[in-house]
Order: C-alpha cells, then structure tokens, then sequence
C-alpha cells in the first residue's frame, strides 16, 4: 500500500489538517493516511499540551467515517522525545512492503536539514510537502547545499487551499470564550467543551 504518515501534536486536531490529510491522499494517490499523534514533541515541553489519550481520541472522532484514515498511537507509547526517523524505522519495520510517504506542512521541508537524522528519513520515505496555490515556495538554499539531487527529487509538491487556522488559535479562543464552530469537527468541539480544555 502507499501510505501517508502525518504527524504532529494534533492539539486540537482541525479543519485544515483534515483538508490537508485529504488533498495529499487524493493528489499522490495514497491508500491510506495515518495520522501519528507526537508523544513527547522535541520542540515543546509536556506540560504545555493535553495528555496523549485525550488528543488521540481526538483525533479518533475526527476521522470517524472515513475510510482511509487511521489513527497510529504508537509515539504516545514511546518514552523520550519524538523524533520522525524512530517512528518511520517503526512502521517501517512491522510493514516492510508498503511504500512510506511523510505528509509535512508549510516550511517543514525548508527546515529538513536541522532534523534528527535528515538522510536517512529521505531514504526511507518520499516527502510530500503542502502549499497553498499562489503562494511562493520558501527559500530552499540550505537543503539544497545539504541533500543530493537524488534527495530532493523524493519531495513531491501538492498545492492546497489555505485556510489560516492554527491549534494555537482554537487554544487562545477557547480560553477567550470565543466560538471555534467550524474550525474544528463539530465532535471534537464538543469533546473540547466537556473535557474543559485550554481553560488552565
């Protein structure tokens, strides 16, 4: 199978990560796309994120219906920081015959070189990095000094609507008493509410 992996907090899951999900299975005609909640993101201390259970049930409402979606908790059972090559050497180990693309957004790939080891993620997966139509791409002058040509050509391009929506947000309008109708599934909005989140 071709299998997209996306990753990231998901705190909360929103509109666009789902639009994003969707636009990436259907331009790079993927089987599946597999959503991979962070345990412990390298970038962000445990303390400022909801608990690992409570954003991949989440993100298990999010999808429900949809047949290529899945859910994959297996970061949120792994102790120590979450890094992307453990995680694809994981999955790439329990299904060594499906093709493994990683679903990154906005300037990801740009960043790529100050990844924990960038090589051998681009060995193992073909990139695919979202944009938004008329928009232009960031400047690639490090990646391009760090990866061979052979590299790069493992990047594939998908364009996206844009839509400004951003976790961050939906956090600070709910701790404001604002709405997020429509920012994010109608279900996780609800979850959201009875499980007061964002209000500390």
């Amino acid at each position: 199978m071709r299998i997209g992996i996306f990753g990231g907090t998901f705190d909360p899951v929103h509109i666009a990560h789902l639009l994003l999900a969707e636009q990436c299975r259907e331009q790079c005609d993927l089987d599946e796309v597999w959503f991979v909640p962070a345990g412990s993101p390298p970038h962000k201390e445990n303390n400022e994120i909801s608990t690992g259970k409570q954003r991949r049930e989440m993100l298990d409402f999010a999808i429900a219906g949809h047949p290529n979606f899945v859910v994959k908790d297996l970061e949120l059972h792994r102790e120590g920081p979450s890094y992307t090559i453990e995680t694809l050497r994981q999955l790439k180990a329990t299904h060594p015959d499906d093709k493994f693309f990683l679903i990154v957004g906005a300037d990801s790939v740009r960043d790529l070189h100050t990844w924990h080891e960038p090589e051998a993620i681009l060995e193992m997966v073909t990139l695919i990095r979202a944009n938004r139509p008329n928009i232009s791409l960031p400047d690639m002058t490090e990646l391009t000094q760090t990866f061979s040509e052979a590299a790069l050509s493992k990047i594939l391009w998908v364009a996206i609507p844009g839509i400004e929506i951003s976790s961050t947000d939906i956090r600070k309008r709910v701790r404001d008493n604002k709405s997020v109708r429509f920012m994010t599934p109608r279900s996780v909005e609800v979850y959201i509410h009875n499980n007061r989140l964002y209000l500390d």
